[in-house]
């Protein structure tokens, strides 16, 4: 288990147990979880279909709820906040990076990576500046103009991944962001994970996939909504 105290801490959660009613039965697809992850780390999160990985980066990404216990995003108890905070608070501290890149097809790529900051009350006044930038780091500064439908799965990838920052967010997120990617073009998109996780961003990748796990600097794998094991990948330090 991570050993960051709070105040150091991305993302913390205690006893934290996420329930739901099935045909009478109560299926805990959370039981009694209490883990921390770490500012600058770098996680693969694992385990078997049914193990808990998608309830707990929804409830990491605030799109879910707990059922009991708590949860603290950046030092903010998230339990205690209503929908419409629950949803300024994914504008400002979270990027999401998702298998299927969810950009939106009516916009080009510079207004996709500028989504996030749409939804923030007091917006940046270098959110434009910043998404230039982005889009330049990801390689992508001469498609701006261009919509998703007119890129590659690895271009779209990339403009997520620039979404994903935008905001400078105090976690990142990624929902098995290789898994519609040939090999190379996941090679190339894991680089740029390490390229963030040596500037100090944290991450928080979902996989099934051994061979993503192990570019991660630490691995939790998950089990009937439980810690299995936690361990360090050889390129990490643990």
């Amino acid at each position: 288990m991570s050993t960051a105290s709070p105040v150091q801490a991305a993302a913390e959660l205690d006893s934290v147990s996420r329930v739901y009613p099935m045909g009478g039965t109560d299926v805990r697809a959370l039981d009694d979880f209490t883990f921390s992850f770490g500012q600058g780390e770098f996680w693969a999160i694992m385990g078997s279909s049914g193990s808990g990985k998608s309830t707990l980066l929804n409830i990491l990404g605030c799109i879910d709820r707990v059922t009991s216990g708590t949860f603290s995003l950046a030092g903010e108890d998230v339990s205690l906040l209503d929908d419409n905070a629950l949803s300024d608070l994914r504008s400002r501290k979270l990027g999401f990076i998702f298998q299927s890149y969810n950009l939106i097809p009516q916009l080009n790529v510079l207004e996709n990576i500028l989504v996030p900051l749409f939804y923030q009350d007091n917006p940046p006044e270098d959110g434009e500046q910043r998404a230039r930038a982005l889009a330049e780091r990801v390689g992508l500064s001469d498609r701006l103009d261009h919509r998703p439908q007119e890129l590659s799965g690895g271009q779209q990838q990339r403009v997520a991944i620039a979404r994903s920052l935008v905001n400078d967010p105090t976690l990142i997120l990624a929902d098995e962001a290789t898994g519609n990617l040939d090999s190379s073009t996941a090679a190339e998109i894991l680089d740029l994970f390490d390229e963030l996780h040596a500037e100090g961003k944290s991450i928080l990748l979902v996989t099934h996939e051994p061979e993503i796990g192990a570019r991660a600097e630490r691995v939790l794998r998950l089990k009937d909504g439980r810690i299995d094991e936690v361990y360090g990948n050889q390129r990490g330090a643990f």
